[in-house]
This record gives C-alpha cells, structure tokens and sequence, in this order.
C-alpha cells in the first residue's frame, strides 16, 4: 500500500476524508478568502466563512452518524460447493435518531471473492434494518473473515467516515457429492456383510417381539411401529422403537492426505472420498473416514467438515491406517503394495511425475482414475 493510500485509509478511519466534493468547496473557499484578503471585500469574507463553516460541519457530522450504530452477523448455514451462502447481518440503530446513507462492505477472503456492500437509505431509531445477500461458490473449503466496513459521508456528503467491525464469520462449504447409482468399489468389500445386512433390514421390517421402547410419533414414522394399545391409554400415538443389529465388518475409506498431490488430483479425490462414503451410508454399512490429521471420523456432519477442510501434505503423526481391509485413494503407486489383504484402491495419475513402472498386487482390485474423465461414470465401474 502506498503512503497516499495509507494516509487516505487512517484519515478515513481515524477522523474523516474529505469526498470530491469537500475538497472543491474547500478549494472554492480558500480562493474566497484569498480575493477578500485582496481586496478587503467584506462579501467576499463571508461567502468564505459560510463556506468554512459548513466544511467544519460537514466535518463532524458523519462521525456522529456512526455512532450507536451495532452490527450483528448471524450463523452461515454450510453449502455444498456451487451452492450459494446466504449471509446475514443484522444493523441496529440503537438511538433516538434516523440514520441515514450508511454503506455496509463485508470483507470476504480473496479465496472467496471480492468484498459486497450495500448501501442503506435509512434506519429508524430503535430499528434494525437486516441486510442478507447471497456469495457463490466454487471451491470446497473452511472460509473465515472478520472485518466488516461502516462507511458514510451523510448528511452533506462532504467527508467520508469509516469504521471498520471485528465480527466474526465462518462458512463451510462442503465437497460435491456424486449420487452414484452402484459402486463395486464400495458393494464388493459389503459383500461378506450382506447377510448381516439382510438380517438388519428383516429385523427393521419385523412388527413384533423385537419392541426396545416407546416413544410419540413423528411426522414420517411408519404406521406399522404404532402402538395402538398405549396409543389409546395415553390419548397419543406412541410408536415402537426396534432394537437394531450391528456387527460384522467395517468399511473404511482413507484419503492419502499426508502425501504431495497435484490440486486437481486432490479435489477429484475429496470428491470421490465424499461420495463413496455417502453411497456407504445409503447401502446401510458401517462405514467410517480416515486421514492423515483426524484419523477416523465418523458421522454425516463431521465428515463432510473434515472433507471440506482437508489439505494434502497432512502430518500423520500417530494416526496409523487401520490394520483392516480399506479403500485407499491416493497418487503414489508404490503405497499400494503395502494395503492389508482384502483391500481395494483408487489410484491417480500424477501428471507432473515421470512415469516409473510400478507393480501393483494383483490380489488387490482396484480402479485407475483418468483425470479427462468424468469422476462419477469411473467410481460405477468394474473394479480390475
């Protein structure tokens, strides 16, 4: 930043900038008073001085402007990438006066995109005025900025007076989830469990003897879990809450974040990793997220804010892989020969690398991602 520009923002913040406009009144007034010096014209003395005296107002006024006005911003709902953030602030006037010609800008991250504003015509004393506006997205990721402008030259757009806010924003903007329709990937390492899984969906669909406790019915619980009996004692729908079978073998997806990717390579593979883990949990199998900075991770929301915040080059630290049969996503070829048994792998290419002839185990199945292809026709493929 230049010294003028530095100057410009301290004097903007710090007190007040004369506009265009106030600097060619002051300009105006100056040449006044030069020609009343001059020629000893009163007339002249007081267009200058009635000039003075309104920069000296301009001057004050905009500050005071400011003043008891408080800003709030509320919470970001998390978006999928491509989606828009809706963000939300609330201005509150929080004295007995109007104010008006406020300019609001929020500083966003540059990563996100250029800073918004608005400008406000007025908010009545003891009001809030709401201000939402809605910022697209195109990359995943875990999005923070602070800084929020208050700006105004009101009421006689003289002088600009700035403030500028510590309020805090978060938005999380997850990975895009393919809605794949099959993966062998995914459907042949659940096969040893598909008679655990049968005997799951048989005891979700039993109506009877299988009774953990009752609760009040919720808006899209099957009418065949009502309890009719209670139901009529308590003048309520009471439902049945089943016992639910768990075991067999867990799936876990692991994402080689503690190795050096190619950006592109890496995105494909978050997005892969979001998707099979997805098409997992629709299948009903118990399946779990690994990488190198959380180890396991577990649950729709968390998942997905791991995945949204995951960088590659992770320290792995202690976080070892699980000693069971995986799917591992990663670039280096070499890592596959080190799988445990039963395991299956995406494997990118990696562009920037000379190619070196690896051999990868062939008791080990697995998919090879070409990056010119889409992504989801390749995770529907037979595995090879």
């Amino acid at each position: 930043m230049s010294i003028a520009n530095r100057l410009v923002n301290w004097l903007e913040t710090h007190w007040v900038m004369p506009a265009y406009s106030g600097g060619v009144l002051a300009a105006v007034a100056l040449c006044f008073f030069g020609a009343a010096v001059n020629t000893m014209a009163g007339w002249l003395y007081a267009i200058s001085g009635l000039s003075f005296a309104i920069l000296g107002i301009a001057a004050i006024l905009p500050k005071r402007s400011l003043a008891g006005i408080s800003i709030q911003r509320q919470p970001i709902q998390s978006v999928s990438a491509g989606d828009d953030l809706t963000v939300e602030l609330a201005i509150t006037n929080q004295t007995a006066t109007t104010k008006t010609l406020l300019q609001v800008r929020d500083i966003l991250p540059f990563v996100l995109g250029k800073p918004v504003e608005t400008a406000i015509e007025e908010v009545a004393p003891y009001d809030t005025y709401k201000w939402v506006y809605y910022h697209p997205t195109q990359n995943r990721g875990v999005y923070r900025w602070q800084t929020l402008q208050l700006r105004t030259a009101a009421p006689l757009g003289l002088f600009w007076c700035r403030r500028d806010l510590e309020i805090p924003a978060k938005a999380v903007v997850y990975p895009t989830v393919l809605n794949l329709t099959h993966c062998p990937l995914v459907d042949e390492m659940g096969q040893e469990d598909s008679l655990q899984v049968y005997s799951q969906k048989r005891f979700q669909a039993a109506t009877a003897g299988i009774t953990r406790s009752l609760r009040p019915y919720r808006t899209g619980d099957p009418i065949r879990l009502i309890h009719w009996r209670t139901s009529a004692r308590y003048g309520e729908l009471r439902v049945r809450e089943l016992e639910v079978i768990t075991g067999g073998k867990e799936i876990f997806i692991c994402l080689d974040s503690s190795a050096t990717w190619q950006a592109d390579n890496f995105e494909s593979a978050v997005i892969a990793a979001a998707s099979l883990y997805f098409y997992a949990i629709r299948q009903q199998l118990n399946v779990k997220l690994w990488t190198a900075n959380t180890g396991l991770v577990q649950g729709d929301r968390l998942v997905l804010e791991t995945l949204a915040a995951i960088v590659d080059r992770e320290e792995i630290g202690d976080r070892q892989l699980p000693q069971k049969p995986i799917i591992w996503l990663t670039e280096k070829p070499i890592t596959l020969n080190t799988l445990p048994l039963g395991s299956r792998w995406l494997l990118w290419q990696n562009l920037s690398s000379s190619p070196t002839p690896t051999v990868i185990n062939q008791q080990l199945p697995g998919l090879s991602i070409q990056t010119e292809e889409p992504l989801q026709p390749q995770l529907q493929k037979t595995l090879v």
